[in-house]
């Protein structure tokens, strides 16, 4: 009996999320400015699908990837928008322990498909480059089915044991997470147990998923320059490296702030609180905002389609 009093002492229903770090009175100052970019992501990823559905020149690969990846931006940011509404909007910080899983399952599920889509991305520049007259007939509609399903199957398989990983831990320590939002290093450091399990196996996922993806997409943008540097046509050139621009601007919109995330977790303990917060909120905000904006200004069809729709408006 005494073992279970001890056990249920050890473990809280609930977490604590971290507004402002220190500064709890100024989080209403953050509801306007995350509103806007949370119906941004939503305006401009819902933009694209629309899009690219009703527009007959973007039934092509490369825009099939782009919808999937505007699908992920969207899923992802609806992650988190349960406790940053709680905190920020109606300050209530308090986030049950089973609903703090759950949102950790899927922030840390669709960061994986994200990376993963952009992999496939990469791929699809590389078949429309190194051999254009057969892209269409490569890039079918059943493989880039299959792609997607091997994307979010990886995704899933890799993050399904985390919850599990978190729920055999025992927790005595404060109940206070340092986000707005539950992130699995965040729970783990609030064990009161050993979390070696947990720190292998996370090292494990992050290397063989989003190290692995960065060099695969290293690895094809090199395949895909020496492809460029063969062509004869300085015009032909520059048109092909054109078609790149878009994609190479998301993949540095998702890993540049999750390099610097990680760095500032890792070497910046010295910093103020609000820099961790700033960067970890940048980190899962920032690209469901921009790649929308990205595609619509680097792809002429998506943009000729939207200013065809504002021009309706005003007539």
């Amino acid at each position: 009996m005494k073992m279970n009093s001890n056990a249920s002492q050890t473990n809280h229903h609930s977490f604590i999320l971290t507004g402002i770090p220190g500064m709890p009175d100024k989080n209403p100052w953050m509801a306007f400015p995350l509103g806007f970019l949370y119906t941004l992501t939503l305006l401009g990823n819902g933009t694209i699908l629309a899009v690219v559905k009703v527009e007959q020149s973007l039934h092509e690969p490369m825009y099939y990837f782009l919808c999937i990846l505007a699908l992920t931006d969207v899923s992802l940011s609806m992650s988190t928008l349960p406790s940053m509404l709680s905190i920020f909007w109606f300050n209530a910080p308090e986030i049950l322990f089973d609903a703090c899983i759950t949102q950790m399952f899927f922030i840390h599920g669709f960061g994986v498909v994200e990376s993963g889509v952009l992999v496939s991305m990469a791929f699809d520049r590389f078949v429309a480059i190194r051999n254009p007259l057969r892209y269409a007939s490569i890039l079918t509609h059943g493989l880039i089915g299959k792609i997607g399903i091997v994307v979010f199957a990886r995704a899933f398989c890799v993050v399904f044991p985390v919850p599990f990983l978190i729920k055999r831990l025992p927790f005595c320590r404060s109940n206070v997470l340092s986000h707005s939002y539950c992130l699995h290093q965040d729970a783990m450091r609030l064990a009161c147990a050993s979390t070696r399990v947990n720190s292998l196996y996370g090292l494990i996922v992050v290397i063989l998923t989003l190290g692995l993806d960065a060099l695969i997409i290293l690895f094809s943008y090199i395949l895909i320059l020496k492809t460029v540097l063969g062509i004869a046509s300085r015009v032909e050139r520059l048109k092909a490296l054109n078609t790149c621009l878009s994609h190479i601007c998301a993949v540095l919109l998702f890993y540049i702030p999750l390099i610097g995330a990680t760095m500032i977790h890792r070497f910046g303990k010295h910093l103020s609180p609000v820099v961790h917060m700033f960067m970890a909120n940048i980190y899962l905000l920032l690209p469901p905002v921009l790649n929308p904006i990205v595609y619509s200004v680097k792809t002429k069809q998506i943009r000729r389609r939207i200013i065809q729709v504002f021009q309706g408006g005003r007539t």
